[in-house]
């Protein structure tokens, strides 16, 4: 049986400009929580609880362990976050995650998180990310490798969508949904779990 070959990577650098990946700024989304919690007085403590009691009910079914204030208080310093904690941050701040990608494209800033009530989280899809990302990458022919130099990220980290758990980075989310050109609230969805 013949290996399947993959695209050529031929078309990799005809692509509409649009289509750039572009990053996702933890640092601008770590301070604008910051700011909320010191303009409310707030301990990390008490943001990582307002955090999660915007999913009290569910909370109290699936009798989980809620977000933790030294995973909010230290993404600054780690320059990343897992995209699943990044939406409990976007989700009590209020914004989209297109509001703190850079370069911004003004219309994108405008994009809103999906609503979810006390009896669910905002969740990635990661498997319709990928889905997604395999789609456009089949409709323009092109290799794995190419794609992972577009997006700014090794092949392993895009193959590997197809089968991971929980999460990715957020920078690595962000910067597929931009590859694809289409608003993160597109794979976000109130979920219970």
């Amino acid at each position: 049986m013949r290996a399947k070959r993959e695209p050529s990577s031929e078309n990799a650098s005809v692509r509409d400009p649009s289509t750039i990946a572009r990053d996702f700024d933890v640092r601008a989304m770590f301070d604008a929580m910051d700011t909320e919690r010191r303009r409310r007085d707030l301990s990390w403590r008490d943001v990582a609880k307002e955090m999660w009691a915007q999913s009290d009910v569910l909370n109290a079914r699936r009798v989980d362990h809620p977000i933790s204030p030294s995973t909010l208080s230290g993404i600054a310093a780690r320059g990343n976050c897992s995209c699943q904690h990044a939406l409990f941050v976007l989700r009590w701040l209020g914004r989209a995650p297109e509001h703190f990608v850079v370069p911004s494209r003004p219309a994108a800033r405008d994009e809103a998180l999906p609503l979810a009530g006390a009896d669910r989280r905002l969740r990635w899809n990661l498997e319709a990310l990928y889905d997604a990302l395999e789609q456009r990458r089949e409709e323009h022919a092109l290799s794995w490798r190419a794609v992972a130099r577009q997006v700014h990220c090794s092949e392993s980290q895009l193959r590997g969508l197809r089968t991971v758990r929980y999460a990715i980075a957020m920078r690595l989310a962000m910067r597929i949904v931009t590859w694809l050109d289409r608003p993160a609230a597109a794979f976000i969805f109130p979920e219970e779990w």
